[in-house]
């Protein structure tokens, strides 16, 4: 229960099924660790407020489980060593898999629970003996894409009660219920990260400045000079500091040699990715290519693609049209009418 209106319903919802129920928050950082207030987050002391005065009206027990270390270990820091390396990362993704889908569902085996649920808003369902994870009904809200690394096993034991729901029957329902987080506005940000200034977090986490370096064009040509890698990504267009007589974009990043690319917009399409550390929800991986629809960042819309599963298990992505701004470090997801097949990391070019 993160303090949110979604969390706080999926616990009603439970109850209201005939589930015996233990609501909890997990701390997951100190807001000082990230130079952030405290009032800003949803490790706050407000949120976990809200989630107990909702867990009190339910008359549910109520515990918060210190994760700090295992959050700073798995999220925090790969988070900072990503940047440094040009690669931009997803956190919530990396939060899902290892403390949410992981460390909190041994502690909910520990104290006798059968389930972990969330207010996600995804659906789970058993086809051909097999645990699927579909998309929400109400595919403005739809949540499967930070989803795609569970496994069969972790399928079996989640429940997502607001798959079928619209955000509008969910803040009804919570409002009926008499919940105080009814018309809570939704977290938009990254949790330790809720100002936006990436490049501040980086560097307290790391204990190092950023390097400066060249920016060049696309045949190697320097333009001018950066302020460290860490501040870009691809597809960039603000906060470049270039005059040119055409906008400009961040079209590639290389450590090695401390540079950042330039180019047109022009130059930020493509056709193909490689996606590694690949998993298939199904826990089989298909023996030829297959026709799928892909996601390359959470609210693009899915693109047609051809996706060839390579021996290293990897995959290999080849879209019907250029995509813009493939990333590095970014998830893929692949998709089949409302189905997710899996999804795996963009890889460096």
């Amino acid at each position: 229960m993160s303090g949110g209106v979604d969390s706080s319903l999926a616990a009603k919802l439970m109850l209201e099924n005939g589930y015996s129920c233990i609501g909890c928050t997990m701390k997951l950082f100190q807001n000082e660790d990230a130079g952030v207030e405290r009032s800003k987050t949803c490790c706050s002391l407000d949120d976990v407020e809200d989630a107990r005065s909702v867990a009190y009206r339910l008359g549910i027990p109520y515990y918060v489980f210190n994760f700090t270390e295992e959050f700073r270990q798995k999220v925090i820091r790969k988070f900072a060593d990503s940047y440094e390396n040009g690669i931009t990362p997803n956190p919530c993704i990396d939060c899902n898999t290892y403390l949410k889908f992981q460390k909190l569902y041994q502690r909910a085996v520990l104290l006798g629970c059968d389930c972990i649920v969330t207010g996600h808003y995804a659906r789970i369902e058993k086809e051909n003996g097999s645990f699927v994870l579909k998309k929400a009904l109400d595919e403005s809200k739809d949540q499967s894409y930070v989803l795609y690394h569970l496994t069969q096993k972790q399928l079996a034991h989640t429940v997502f009660p607001l798959g079928d729901l619209k955000k509008s029957e969910v803040r009804a329902m919570a409002e009926r219920s008499g919940f105080c987080n009814a018309q809570k506005p939704d977290s938009q940000d990254i949790c330790f990260v809720p100002n936006g200034d990436y490049a501040s977090v980086v560097q307290r986490i790391s204990g190092r400045q950023p390097v400066p370096g060249d920016f060049t064009d696309k045949n190697g040509h320097i333009l001018g000079r950066h302020r460290g890698i860490l501040h870009y990504t691809i597809g960039q267009r603000r906060g470049l500091g270039i005059s040119a007589p055409e906008p400009l974009y961040v079209c590639d990043i290389s450590p090695e040699s401390n540079t950042v690319v330039l180019g047109e917009n022009s130059d930020l399409f493509r056709s193909d990715a490689i996606v590694r550390a690949f998993h298939w929800i199904s826990g089989k991986t298909p023996q030829n290519a297959i026709r799928c629809k892909a996601k390359i960042r959470y609210r693009q819309p899915e693109q047609w693609a051809t996706a060839v599963p390579t021996e290293d298990g990897a995959v290999q992505l080849r879209f019907d049209e250029p995509q813009r701004a493939i990333t590095p470090g970014q998830a893929a997801v692949l998709y089949q009418g409302d189905t997710v097949l899996g999804g795996g990391v963009i890889a460096r070019r």
